[in-house]
């Protein structure tokens, strides 16, 4: 059998777009919830108040002017208010995870529900709900997964503070993690510090007003010490603790095999692999300080943090995969498609997705087995999916066959890694495991789950949830340890 005994089956989701309940029990606003649904062809937009008073609207990754705050403009629609409320079906959800036989389910952890401003002060009420998740997760014999911050920040700190390019929150994100620590650390054994660190590039996400570059590798120097710093409290508070990072891993392969094709396809993959390389190796490239240096780019360190970053390297690589992309010395001759948080080049050998995604089966034992080859720590596969319209039928079925062929070959490619390639991976925790918002998009009617919601676009349903047909495929699944992938 190519998969161990103990791996980790389960799913995956994250707060802000799972979890709804924006303003219950407690709870603060996070970057999150002033941003408005889209489309594929339309973009997510940030309402936002300038110093003047004045309200106004910018794409998500757009610079919002100085002294710019969120603002929730009650004319709009913000999918993040209710996504697919998590926060009152929890138990229910969590009983059709435990049908499913999940071994694991990973979720983040509002940060602005327990810390409602994002500083020194606690949420009891917050607390207490995550205390209720994992009790109901250990009683039908889920291990949680935590991802302790996914994609926000709590506004009052990129409004008052300019979120992460402000050195101050690092100190305010060790409180929250502390806290996390000390209350779950007999409920929770698994956490990754930041999810898709690599993405993290905007007010949006981390409460930064200005996207420049020196901006952005200034934010994530204060996101790497953070990391760092957490990594060591955790295993400080619980040595069983195994805490992880988490990237997003797109592959890129050359357009041809010219060497000006294959030295791009290093570049872009060298650009992902720097945030792997603090936080596994810990410490900056030398491919890295050299571009800082060609870009005027400096980095403003306190002493001490190089040893910070070096101590607290993590236990494991989290990773998502979704597809892979392609590389060319002569970017106007390619035709792009659509990808994650990201423009794609087609790769013409390749299918895909309604949405652009290339769909690339085999580009995922390649990440493994690369991944593995220049690391050589456990991985973890903690999103892999496919959006997709689905149609709920007349007699209440949900004809997702797509969906299991996808994963399906996903599946047989991860069984490949370990079986051929010896690759160790900790589990997988495909994304959306239930319907969720888009975090590309804000739609709904891109669905990944296994579970269907009765929730659109513009946030009418019912909320009702119903089994897809991939549903008992993936049951299926799990109950073979991967060895029965039949549909």
């Amino acid at each position: 059998m190519a998969f161990p005994k103990d791996f980790l089956w389960g799913g995956a989701t994250a707060a802000n777009q799972y979890e709804g309940g924006y303003l219950s029990g407690g709870k603060g606003l996070s970057t999150l919830d002033a941003i408005t649904g889209g489309s594929h062809t339309e973009p997510r937009m940030i309402t936002y108040k300038t110093k003047d008073g004045v309200i106004e609207s910018c794409t998500r990754d757009q610079a919002l002017p100085e002294g710019a705050t969120g603002y929730i403009d009650s004319e709009k629609y913000y999918p993040s208010h209710v996504a697919t409320d998590f926060y009152h079906h929890y138990k229910e959800d969590i009983a059709l995870f435990a049908e499913m036989g999940y071994k694991c389910f990973r979720l983040s952890i509002a940060w602005s529900r327990i810390c409602p401003k994002g500083t020194e002060e606690i949420n009891e009420e917050g607390l207490q709900f995550y205390d209720d998740v994992f009790d109901e997760l250990l009683k039908h014999g889920i291990e949680p997964i935590v991802t302790i911050n996914h994609f926000d920040i709590p506004m009052y700190l990129a409004d008052e503070l300019d979120g992460w390019s402000n050195r101050k929150v690092i100190d305010y994100f060790l409180f929250f993690c502390e806290t996390l620590f000390k209350r779950y650390k007999d409920k929770v054994k698994y956490w990754m510090t930041f999810n898709e660190i690599n993405f993290l590039r905007s007010w949006t996400q981390i409460g930064i007003h200005n996207n420049d570059r020196q901006s952005k590798y200034q934010a994530a120097h204060h996101l790497f010490v953070a990391s760092g710093k957490a990594v060591k409290l955790g295993h400080e508070i619980n040595p069983d603790f195994q805490i992880g990072m988490m990237v997003a891993y797109i592959p890129s392969y050359p357009m041809s095999c010219r060497p000006e094709d294959v030295m791009e396809a290093l570049q872009f993959n060298r650009e992902q692999e720097f945030y792997i390389d603090v936080q596994v190796k810990g410490y900056y490239p030398a491919h890295k300080i050299k571009e800082f240096e060609r870009d005027s780019i400096v980095i403003k360190k306190e002493p001490g943090d190089d040893e910070i970053i070096k101590e607290g390297t993590v236990d494991y690589i989290g990773f998502s995969y979704y597809m892979s992309t392609v590389s060319s010395a002569d970017p106007k001759d390619v035709k792009y498609v659509g990808g994650n948080q990201m423009p794609a080049v087609k790769n013409p050998y390749l299918e895909e997705s309604d949405w652009g995604w290339a769909v690339d089966p085999l580009g995922l034992r390649i990440s493994l087995s690369s991944l593995y080859d220049r690391y050589n720590v456990p991985l973890f596969v903690v999103e892999n999916g496919f959006g997709a319209v689905d149609k709920l039928e007349e007699d209440g079925t949900i004809k997702d066959e797509y969906r299991i062929d996808y994963f399906q070959k996903h599946i047989k490619a991860m069984k490949d890694a370990i079986e051929l390639d010896g690759v160790d991976l900790i589990g997988y925790t495909p994304w959306g495991c239930i319907d969720l918002v888009s975090a590309g998009t804000g739609e709904m009617k891109k669905r990944y789950g296994f579970i269907y919601v009765d929730m659109d676009d513009e946030g009418n349903g019912t909320l009702e949830r119903s089994r897809k047909e991939s549903f008992y495929w993936y049951q299926k699944a799990i109950a073979s340890n991967g060895e029965d992938l039949s549909k």
